[in-house]
C-alpha cells in the first residue's frame, strides 16, 4: 500500500496529524476503507502499474485538449512534457479530462460555461486521488475556471499555460489574432477592402495553435497567473509551439512533485497581497477588462472581496508599460523575447508585495532577483516612458452605474474620454443585429451607442458583445470610434471608447434598463463619471411604467445559472461557490 503522506497541523497546534496521500486519498465509500484501497489498486494494476509506481506521490494533470479548442492544440505535447517532469522528480503522473472551453466555439458565450468548468475542475480534484494537480489551460475562460475550482479544492496546485500562437503576415504586414481580426473586419464593414482580401487575411490571422497573440484575455490571464505566483518563473509568455513552452511544462511537472511533498497548498499562495500584485500587473500590461471579472471571482473563492475604488486608486499610480496590441504595437512572442514577466516585474518591483509565496516555495522578490539583470529591449517600457500614464483600466461610477462600470482607457480615443452625447439605444443583441446597419438608423458620430440586456443574466452569460460595431453608414463615412455603453463585456483584443460591466445590469432592473433613445449621457474618465442626465423622478416613473422581468429558466444548468449568478462586481460567479469564510478585502491601497 502507498505510504505517501502529507502533514497538516493538528487542531491544538501540537503534533501534526498525518493525512493519507497517494492512492489512499479520496477513497470510494464502500464502508470498508481497506477494501476500497484494495479494489482501487486491483483496477489500476489492470493498466499495467506496479506497486513501486503506485507508491509515489500522485500528480493529477488536467487535460483540456479538445478538437473544438485550437488554443489548446498543443495539449498532448504539454501533457507528455509534464509527465516527464513528474517522473524525473519521482512522482506518478495521472492525466484526466475536464470540460474545455474555446472562446469562438461556445454558445451563447464561453463565460456562460466558465462556472461549470470550475465546478468540474473542483469536483474532479476532490473525487480522484492526487497529492498535487497541474492545471493546463490557456483559452480565455479556462485559466480562471481552473484557478477558481482549484482554489475551492485547496490542494497543492500549479498552473501551466498553453501559450500564445505565432503571428502571420498579410501582404507584408504582420498580423495576429485577434486585434487584427477586428481591425480588418472593421475595414471590411467600412467597404475599404473587398471579400477577396478579407478571405485572404482570414488565412493568416492565426498562424499556429495557441491563444491570441496580443494582450487579450488569454495573455492577460497568463500574466496574472504568473503574478499570482501560480506558474513556474517565465510560465506566462513562451509561445505554444516553442521548445521554451515544452521546457516550462517539464519544469511544471517537477515542481508539482515538490509541492506535493512540501504540502504547499493554494491558499498559501493566493493571499490578499498576491491579488494586489496581480491587479498591479493587470494595470501595467494594459490587460483585458475581463481580467477584473476573473480576478474578482478567484478572490471570492478564497474569501476576499475586490474593492474597485481601491483598484482605481492603484491605477492612477501604475502606468501601462507593456507595448502590446491593442494598447501598443507588439505581440506576445515579442514580449517573450524581451524577457517576459521577469522584465515587467523588475520594473514594477517598487510597487509589488515581494514577500508573497510562489509555487517554487520562494518569494516573488526572490524569483525576480533570480531572473538576473535587465537587458536592452523595446517591449516593456521604463516608468519614465510609459505607453499610457495611468493603468489601462479605469473604474467609473454614477447614476447609470451605481455598482460601477469600467473602461479600458489605454485602448480608447483620448478625444472621446470627455464626452456628452445623445443615446442611441438597442434593447438587446437581436435588436442591435436588426438595426445597426440600417440606412434609416437615426445616428451620428457624436451619439453614444447603448446596448442593454447583455449582462450576466440578460444574455445570459455576459457575452463580449460590448464591442458594438460602428453603424455601417458611419463606418463607410470614415468614423472609426464612438462612445459605446453596455452591461456586457468585450474581448481583451478589442479597442475603442467602450464602457462595460455597467452594474446592476439592465436585466435585473439597473438604471441602464430605463435609458431611452434621445437621453443625454455624460462620460468623464478624468472624473471617473458615467451619468445619465435624467432626473431620479423620471427614472422612477419609467421603472413603474415598464417593470423589468428578471430572466428565469425551468430546468438544467440554465436554471442554476439564472438562480445563482452574481453581478460583475462579484465576478459573475455562482453565489454558492464563493468562500463561506470572509478573509478581507483586496487591494488595500
Amino acid at each position: 500500500m502507498s505510504d505517501t503522506f502529507k502533514k497538516t497541523p493538528s487542531k491544538d497546534g501540537a503534533q501534526p496529524e498525518r493525512e493519507p496521500g497517494g492512492l489512499r486519498k479520496s477513497l470510494t465509500n464502500y464502508g470498508d476503507n481497506g477494501f476500497s484501497l484494495f479494489l482501487r489498486k486491483a483496477f489500476i494494476k489492470g493498466a499495467g502499474y506496479t506497486d513501486s509506481a503506485l507508491d509515489r506521490p500522485v500528480i493529477g494533470i488536467v487535460n483540456t485538449g479538445s478538437a473544438y479548442n485550437p488554443c489548446h492544440g498543443n495539449a498532448p505535447q504539454l501533457i507528455e512534457a509534464v509527465k516527464r517532469g513528474v517522473m524525473l522528480a519521482g512522482g506518478l503522473p495521472m492525466d484526466f479530462p475536464t470540460i474545455s472551453i474555446a472562446e469562438s466555439f461556445s454558445q451563447p458565450t464561453s463565460m456562460y460555461l466558465r462556472n461549470l468548468m470550475s465546478i468540474d475542475t473542483e469536483e474532479m480534484i476532490r473525487a480522484q486521488p492526487m497529492d498535487a494537480v497541474v492545471l493546463i489551460g490557456g483559452c480565455d475562460k479556462t485559466v480562471p475556471a481552473q484557478l477558481m475550482g482549484a482554489a475551492s479544492a485547496n490542494i497543492p496546485t500549479i498552473q501551466l499555460i498553453t501559450g500564445s500562437m505565432l503571428t502571420g503576415a498579410h501582404r507584408g504586414e504582420r498580423v495576429g489574432a485577434c486585434t487584427d481580426c477586428r481591425r480588418y473586419w472593421g475595414r471590411f464593414r467600412a467597404e475599404e477592402i473587398d471579400e477577396t482580401e478579407i478571405a485572404a487575411v482570414n488565412n493568416q490571422l492565426v498562424a499556429s495553435v495557441g491563444t491570441c497573440s496580443v494582450m487579450g484575455t488569454a495573455s492577460t490571464m497568463a500574466c496574472i497567473a504568473e503574478a499570482l505566483g501560480m506558474t513556474v518563473p517565465g510560465g506566462a509568455s513562451p509561445p505554444a509551439v516553442t521548445s521554451d513552452r515544452m521546457r516550462i511544462a517539464e519544469m511544471t511537472g517537477t515542481q508539482a512533485v515538490q509541492m506535493a511533498r512540501d504540502g504547499l497548498t493554494i491558499d498559501k499562495i493566493l493571499t490578499a497581497e498576491a491579488f494586489e500584485n496581480a491587479m498591479r500587473v493587470l494595470l501595467a500590461i494594459g490587460g483585458s477588462t475581463n481580467g477584473i471579472v476573473h480576478l474578482t471571482a478567484i478572490a471570492g473563492r478564497m474569501g476576499y472581496d475586490v474593492d474597485l475604488k481601491a483598484l482605481d486608486r492603484m491605477g492612477r499610480e501604475t502606468p501601462v508599460l507593456v507595448d502590446l496590441k491593442p494598447s501598443g504595437s507588439h505581440y506576445m512572442e515579442d514580449f517573450h523575447k524581451a524577457g517576459g514577466m521577469a522584465t515587467l516585474l523588475r520594473e514594477l518591483k517598487p510597487l509589488l508585495n515581494l514577500d508573497t509565496l510562489t509555487v517554487t516555495g520562494r518569494t516573488l522578490g526572490e524569483e525576480i532577483e533570480a531572473a538576473g539583470p535587465a537587458f536592452e529591449q523595446d517591449v516593456v517600457r521604463p516608468f519614465d516612458r510609459p505607453i499610457f500614464p495611468q493603468g489601462g483600466i479605469a473604474v467609473l461610477q454614477g447614476n447609470l452605474a451605481p455598482g460601477g462600470a469600467i473602461i479600458k482607457q489605454s485602448a480608447a480615443n483620448a478625444k472621446l474620454m470627455e464626452h456628452e452625447g445623445r443615446a442611441v439605444v438597442f434593447e438587446n443583441a437581436a435588436d442591435l443585429a436588426a438595426r445597426i446597419d440600417a440606412d434609416d438608423l437615426d445616428v451620428n458620430a457624436d451619439d453614444i451607442l447603448v446596448l442593454k440586456n447583455i449582462g450576466p443574466k440578460g444574455a445570459p452569460g455576459m457575452p463580449e458583445a460590448g464591442y458594438i460595431p460602428i453603424p455601417r453608414k458611419l463606418a463607410t463615412a470614415g468614423v472609426k470610434d464612438m462612445v459605446r455603453i453596455s452591461d456586457g463585456r468585450m474581448s481583451g483584443t478589442a479597442f475603442g471608447t467602450i464602457v462595460l460591466h455597467v452594474t446592476p445590469e439592465s436585466a435585473v432592473g439597473g438604471p441602464l434598463a430605463y435609458v431611452q433613445s434621445g437621453d443625454r449621457i455624460r462620460l468623464s474618465v478624468a472624473k471617473r463619471e458615467i451619468s445619465l442626465l435624467v432626473s431620479d423622478d423620471e427614472l422612477a416613473a419609467r421603472a413603474a411604467r415598464h417593470p423589468v422581468t428578471v430572466p428565469k429558466a425551468e430546468r438544467g444548468y440554465r436554471k442554476l445559472f439564472f438562480d445563482t449568478v452574481t453581478q460583475a462586481d462579484q465576478g459573475v460567479d455562482f453565489d454558492f461557490l464563493r468562500a463561506t469564510e470572509h478573509r478581507g478585502t483586496t487591494p488595500r491601497s
